[in-house]
């Protein structure tokens, strides 16, 4: 019965080390794609860059989620995990095009605009989420 149990445990191991790769490389390529530094204004406590990080973060995490769910290798969670990269990078340039002032804004500590681009990031994830039926 044991042997049963832990049956799955390398297949665990291996998918959730590579989404553990993916968000590591989400907040790096996220990060390094905004015109504001995140991280350091967070440790400044700044309320909206937290804010915005953190919702796009879950937005992120909700079509990696369906990868998991979804793939049948560890290839097409790779594949599919950086495509949802790519998409929360595009909304926040997308974001910016309504808001050209965004990432000052955020730096501001602004928390609408924050709140904002957050719930921009999250829509795409729930349906990026949705899309993911492979």
């Amino acid at each position: 019965m044991l042997y049963t149990s832990i049956q799955g445990l390398p297949d665990f191991l291996l998918f959730f080390s590579a989404a553990t790769g993916l968000t590591a490389a989400y907040l790096f390529l996220y990060t390094v794609s905004t015109t504001h530094n995140e991280f350091e204004l967070i440790r400044q406590n700044n309320v909206a860059a937290a804010s915005s990080l953190g919702l796009s973060l879950t937005g992120f995490a909700l079509p990696l989620s369906s990868a998991i769910i979804n793939a049948k290798t560890v290839i097409d969670l790779l594949v599919y995990g950086l495509v949802a990269i790519l998409i929360q990078i595009l909304i926040y340039w997308l974001v910016r095009l309504l808001l050209p002032n965004l990432s000052q804004r955020i730096a501001n500590g602004e928390v609408a605009s924050a709140l904002f681009l957050g719930a921009s990031s999250l829509a795409a994830g729930v349906v990026t989420a949705s899309c993911m039926v492979f």
